[in-house]
């Protein structure tokens, strides 16, 4: 029998690896982790009064739960509460960080779950940065595999990744963070996985943020639960009778080793320059190199080679509002040559209805080709005047062999925080998550963060 893993025991082969580990590394591993706490902060604070986030945020304020976890720019409030709220609102833009192998977007859930737990509990920076790598590792390892493993195998059917294992993350954040013994790890694991879903159909509504508060939310519950008492099913990780068994019902899939402590998936952390779904960055990024020699020429045709993964998740051909456009492939191109940033200030209704971008949208062509990198793009546009321009993308920018640098995420930090938080809170608060492993980085954070 083909089994995803074997039961985890989830603190103490990281403890035992990182005092394997020389300093070089464990400041290597610090420094991935303070870089995934900036994105996720500045991603959720932009995004604190987006459509997606309200009605989340309005109906837990309206559960008046006792707690010492906050609500981005709100109320304290229970864990799983806060965790809710702040996943959704880290995950509203499409702007978070991106597992490249296919498990999803794992700072939003885990780190919705390792900041509410422990400002809840007065816990330690560092167990709190030992708490997210666990749950980023084994969301990454259950979920990756790259295009034949376990996460783009279950986009192909119609499954979110985030949402599937998003759960088990945050499970094993909060696992780590209650101290739970092995016994308890295992049912919380089990309570994760029969609650696990979330639908590919829903991408371009408020549905998909969602799904990454609700893993923190129910991955929180899950170790709560299982500290309480509550047995699960232990089993349900495997390809047979467990959850792939459900999913991927043929079994095609190439399920990958739970190789924890040999094999570092935060290694590969991928950031977004763009903010809309990753399938459409590599395509976009040629359409920015472009721009300026577009400029407003006529465009009659653009041809763009993708990968077939960006047909299941950024396939929308007519997207009508703002967040259809960030899963619309065309769109974003289009956003591209004609000079937009393809930031978050740029999906708004006013760019909806843009007659000459409206136009661009309508002239584009997807080819999908299969075993092209998914981290590639070749784009050939013609024009009304006989030329024909063309650009490729090898290695899309923010992927883990062509990273963003400290200033590419301090830029799109201050643009998204700015506008929020204003300039002097803005750079207070990215240097609180840049050095978040320091004592009191959680109280100087949170205290950026409560409303005056």
């Amino acid at each position: 029998m083909l089994t995803l893993h074997k039961p985890i025991v989830a603190s103490s082969w990281l403890v035992l690896y990182l005092e394997r580990s020389s300093a070089k590394f464990r400041r290597q591993l610090s420094m991935l982790l303070r870089r995934a706490l900036v994105d996720f902060l500045g991603v959720a604070i932009g995004a604190s009064g987006d459509a997606p986030v309200r009605p989340v945020r309005s109906m837990a304020q309206s559960w008046n739960a006792a707690g010492n976890a906050r609500i981005f720019l709100g109320r304290q409030t229970a864990p799983a509460v806060a965790a809710l709220v702040n996943g959704t609102m880290a995950h509203a833009m499409d702007y978070d960080d991106t597992h490249p192998m296919g498990a999803g977007h794992p700072s939003a859930p885990c780190w919705s779950t390792a900041l509410a737990l422990g400002e809840h509990h007065g816990l330690d920076e560092k167990d709190m940065l030992a708490a997210f790598i666990t749950g980023y590792e084994v969301m990454a390892k259950l979920g990756g595999g790259g295009v034949p493993g376990v996460g783009r195998s279950l986009q192909r059917r119609g499954w979110h990744p985030t949402s599937v294992f998003g759960r088990a993350g945050a499970s094993a954040v909060a696992s780590v963070l209650l101290r739970l013994n092995d016994t308890q790890i295992r049912y919380a694991l089990g309570i994760a996985a029969t609650t696990a879903g979330g639908l590919v159909g829903s991408f371009g509504t408020h549905g998909k943020p969602f799904h990454a508060g609700k893993a923190a939310m129910d991955g929180i519950m899950a170790a709560q639960l299982a500290a309480a008492g509550f047995v699960s099913a232990t089993h349900l990780y495997e390809l047979e009778k467990g959850l792939l068994d459900v999913f991927i019902q043929d079994h095609d899939v190439d399920v990958p080793p739970l190789d924890l402590g040999e094999r570092w998936e935060i290694l590969t952390n991928g950031f977004k320059l763009f903010a809309s779904c990753r399938a459409t960055h590599a395509s976009t990024q040629a359409a920015r190199s472009l721009a300026s020699q577009v400029g407003r020429r006529e465009i009659v045709r653009v041809h763009a080679r993708v990968h077939p993964n960006a047909l299941v998740t950024a396939g929308k051909l007519n997207p009508r509002t703002p967040l259809e456009g960030k899963f619309s492939e065309p769109f974003c191109i289009a956003l591209a040559l004609r000079g937009y940033r393809v930031v978050a200030s740029d999906f708004v209704d006013a760019t909806m209805s843009d007659t000459a971008l409206k136009k661009v949208v309508s002239l584009v062509q997807l080819e999908a080709v299969t075993g092209q990198a998914p981290h590639s793009a070749y784009l050939v546009v013609y024009l009304a005047d006989g030329e024909q321009l063309q650009a490729d993308t090898d290695i899309v920018r923010g992927h883990p062999d062509n990273p963003l640098s400290w200033e590419d995420l301090r830029e799109k930090f201050e643009g998204l925080v700015d506008p929020v938080l204003g300039g002097k809170k803005t750079a207070e608060l990215f240097d609180s998550a840049r050095t978040f492993a320091s004592a009191g980085s959680l109280k100087q954070l949170v205290g950026l963060l409560t409303p005056q």
